[in-house]
């Protein structure tokens, strides 16, 4: 395990995103409207094969289905897939292990992994499934937790906000690249989590319907890149 949380049993884990998801549901996480722009960072094509890694209920999913993507997912959690079978019944998802992934080598053209790589427990292993299971020349799209945000530093560390009972954790900027690269994979891009900027234009368009055919911008940061609160890693296999 490479993660400076406490290290608890993995079905506690399980537990906690189990209990959340009954609790919030969909409310834990961001809108439909946040997702379509990792399709379009992956430049994903209709009729490509993609993996969601971490599904959760499946709003990545149902953004995938809508480019036209032939979309899987796995989860921890048997509730998040509950809810995702309910949501997206078109996708394949299944309860699993992101650190043994079901799949045959070379399955997917696409990955994406949002906002969990910093939880799991073995990244090095999560990483290795990972490559395994994309062909070569696939691409990956990944939302990681940044340990120089302030906000981490702040919140989460100096005020003891970290949620270890969920696993949370997370590394800077270079030693998430150091890790990526190490990994066997290319970094081809880098952007800020792009939330921030999705949640004032749909603010801006004051309650029209948001256009989920339209490519968005993709919001460069105002501060320099290593301060951003989460970064998006575009990599090829």
């Amino acid at each position: 395990m490479n993660s400076s949380a406490p290290r608890i049993d993995q079905s506690r884990v399980a537990e906690w995103f189990d209990n959340t998801y009954r609790a919030h549901g969909f409310g834990y996480l961001r809108p439909l409207a946040a997702y379509p722009i990792y399709m379009q960072l992956l430049e994903a094509k209709p009729g490509e094969r993609l993996l969601d890694v971490a599904c959760g209920p499946g709003l990545l999913l149902k953004a995938a289905l809508m480019r036209g993507l032939d979309a899987t997912g796995i989860d921890i959690s048997s509730e998040a897939i509950r809810l995702t079978k309910e949501f997206v019944p078109e996708a394949r998802t299944q309860v699993a292990n992101a650190e043994e992934l079901p799949f045959d080598d070379a399955s997917f053209d696409l990955l994406t992994c949002i906002g969990s790589l910093e939880r799991v427990f073995d990244r090095d292993k999560v990483l290795q499934e990972m490559g395994r299971v994309v062909r070569p020349g696939g691409r990956l799209c990944l939302m990681l937790r940044n340990a120089g945000a302030v906000g981490w530093r702040i919140w989460r560390k100096a005020l003891k906000q970290q949620n270890h009972e969920g696993h949370q954790d997370a590394k800077d900027l270079d030693e998430w690249r150091e890790l990526l690269e190490g990994a066997g994979f290319a970094v081809t891009r880098i952007e800020m989590d792009q939330w921030g900027r999705q949640k004032l234009r749909r603010w801006l368009r004051l309650g029209r319907t948001w256009n989920f055919d339209r490519p968005e911008p993709v919001a460069r940061p105002l501060l320099p890149m290593r301060l951003a609160y989460e970064h998006i890693f575009v990599l090829r296999r």
